[in-house]
C-alpha cells in the first residue's frame, strides 16, 4: 500500500472512531504445513482469513492464544503489497445481536485498515452490512453470490506481474444451493493470448458431490470451502485440481497460497501454508487496528452491555450468596480458595480493560446469566471473581438450612470458560490446572457439597 493510500485510511479511521464515539454515550483429510515459510519474491500470495466469529483478539487471559485482528498486518508485510491478495470469507460475527453489530463494524474498519482487496458477504453478512450502512466504504470491497450493483459484486479480478509475465486472478463466490455450479463458466473470464490465470471459487456449502461438480467443470484450480474447524484444512489430495481447503476459524490462522512459475511446461504452481498467528507476531504500529479494539472496548462501557445480559431465574427461589456465606462452616477450603487464581479472577479483567464486556465478565464472576448473579462491583461485589457457587452451584437453600438442603445446579464444568480461545495452555493440561485450585482437605465434609 502506497503512503498516500495508507495515510488516508488511517485519517478515516480516525474520523471513523471519532463519528463511533460520538454517536454512543466438507470433511477435512489432511492438515497443511504450519511452518511459516519465507515469502519468495517470485511468488505470488493469495492470503485467506474467514469465520472470524467476532473474535477480535485474544482475552488476554492466559498466554498461547492465537489470533487477533492486530497481529496480521505482521504476515501480510512479508509481502510486497504489489505481490498480493487478501480475502476474508465472511462470517464475520456469530449473531446479529448488539455487540454483534458493534463487533461487525470493527471488524469491517479493521479490513479495510489491513489492506484487504475485499470481503466475501455472507448471506447474514450482507443484511448486517446494510443494515448498519457499511457498504459505503472506501477502504474495503465487497463481494457476495447474495448482493449487486455498485457497492457489492459478484465477483473480483485482477492482475499481477510474475516473472516478467502476467497473472490474472479471477475470485467468484457462489452460493451452491441456489446456483447451478455449471454457471460459473459465465464468472470466469478466459486470460488473455500469452498470460496465465488462476480461477478460485468460494462457495457456501462443501462437499463431495459440490467438490466433484466443481472439479468436472475443469476450470476451478481453487476452491474455498466454509470452516469446519479451528485450523484450516486441504480436503483431500493437495495435489488434485481444484486444490480444495477450509480457512479455519476465529482468525486463529492464516491461509496462504503460493503462486509459483513450475519449472517445467510453463505452468503455474500452487501451494497451501497455514500460518499461526501467534504471539511472536508483532503488530503493525503504523495501522491504527490496535486502537480499534480500546474503542471497541469503550463501546461497550458506554452502551452499558453488561447490563443488557438476559437473565434466567433460578430453580425453587434459589440465591447466589457469596463464598463469605460459605466460610463459616467451610473456613479451610475458603482460606485455601482465596490462595487461589479463581479468587482473583476478576482483577484479570481490569488489568486488559475488559471488565465491562459480557463476553469477557461471564467467566470472571459468579452467574452472570442467572437472577441474582453478578451485576456490577457496585451492587454485588460479593459475587465477582470465580468462587465457590461457580462449581458448586447457588447456595442460599444450602446455607439456610445449615447443609442440610443438596447443592443444585446450574454448576460450571471447567471447559465451559477454559476453551481454546480463552485458556490455550488448558487441554492437555487439566491436571496441573487442577491441582491449582486444590482445596477440599476437610476430612468431614458432607458429600452432597463436592
Amino acid at each position: 500500500m502506497n503512503t498516500a493510500v495508507r495515510s488516508k485510511k488511517k485519517i478515516g479511521v480516525v474520523l471513523f472512531l471519532t463519528v463511533l464515539s460520538a454517536g454512543i454515550s466438507c470433511m477435512p483429510t489432511k492438515r497443511p504445513t504450519r511452518e511459516k515459510p519465507p515469502a519468495r519474491t517470485d511468488a505470488l500470495n493469495v492470503f485467506f482469513t474467514g469465520s472470524t466469529l467476532g473474535k477480535l483478539k485474544p482475552c488476554g487471559c492466559s498466554g498461547g492464544q492465537l489470533g487477533g485482528l492486530e497481529r496480521r498486518s505482521a504476515v501480510f508485510n512479508t509481502v510486497p503489497p504489489q505481490k498480493r491478495l487478501i480475502i476474508d470469507t465472511g462470517s464475520l460475527v456469530p449473531g446479529d445481536g448488539e455487540q454483534d453489530q458493534v463487533k461487525f463494524t470493527i471488524i469491517i474498519e479493521a479490513l479495510g485498515l489491513l489492506d484487504y482487496g475485499f470481503v466475501n458477504l455472507t448471506e447474514k453478512d450482507l443484511e448486517m452490512a446494510e443494515n448498519l450502512g457499511l457498504l459505503g466504504n472506501p477502504f474495503v470491497g465487497f463481494v457476495s453470490p447474495y448482493g449487486s450493483g455498485e457497492k457489492v459484486a459478484g465477483k473480483f479480478r485482477n492482475r499481477y506481474l510474475l516473472s516478467g509475465e502476467y497473472v490474472t486472478i479471477s475470485v467468484l463466490t457462489l452460493d451452491v444451493d441456489s446456483t447451478p455450479i455449471e454457471r460459473i463458466r459465465e464468472g470466469f473470464a478466459l486470460p488473455k493470448p500469452g498470460e496465465k490465470s488462476i480461477n478460485i471459487l468460494i462457495v457456501n456449502r462443501c462437499d463431495e458431490a459440490v467438490i466433484s461438480s466443481v472439479a468436472e467443470t475443469g476450470i476451478v484450480d481453487c476452491l474455498v470451502c466454509p470452516a469446519e474447524s479451528d485450523e484450516p484444512m486441504i480436503i483431500g489430495s493437495p495435489n488434485r485440481k481444484p486444490l480444495v481447503f477450509s480457512v479455519g476459524r476465529y482468525g486463529r490462522h492464516i491461509s496462504r497460497l503460493q503462486i509459483e512459475k513450475a519449472r517445467v511446461r510453463d505452468r503455474l504452481k500452487l501451494k497451501f501454508h497455514a500460518i499461526e498467528v501467534g504471539e511472536d507476531l508483532e503488530p503493525d504500529a503504523s495501522t491504527a487496528v490496535a486502537d480499534l479494539y480500546k474503542v471497541y472496548q469503550q463501546i461497550v462501557r458506554d452502551r452499558n452491555l453488561l447490563a443488557k445480559v438476559p437473565r434466567f431465574g433460578l430453580e425453587n427461589d434459589l440465591k447466589y450468596v457469596g463464598s463469605q456465606s460459605c466460610k463459616p462452616c467451610h473456613e479451610s477450603e475458603y482460606e485455601k480458595w482465596h490462595d487461589t487464581g479463581h479468587a482473583h479472577a476478576y482483577a484479570t479483567l481490569k488489568r486488559v480493560g475488559s471488565q465491562f464486556d459480557p463476553e469477557c465478565v461471564i467467566c470472571h464472576v459468579v452467574g452472570l446469566e442467572y437472577e441474582s448473579g453478578f451485576v456490577s462491583t457496585e451492587q454485588t461485589v460479593h459475587l465477582k471473581n470465580v468462587d465457590c457457587e461457580n462449581c458448586h452451584g447457588p447456595g442460599s437453600e444450602h446455607v439456610k438450612t445449615d447443609g442440610n438442603a443438596d447443592l443444585t445446579e446450574p454448576k460450571s464444568a471447567c471447559t465451559d470458560c477454559h476453551t481454546p480461545e480463552h485458556s490455550g495452555d488448558y487441554a492437555g493440561n487439566e491436571r496441573a490446572f487442577r491441582e491449582k485450585i486444590i482445596h477440599w482437605t476437610e476430612p468431614n465434609t458432607p458429600s452432597n457439597v463436592k
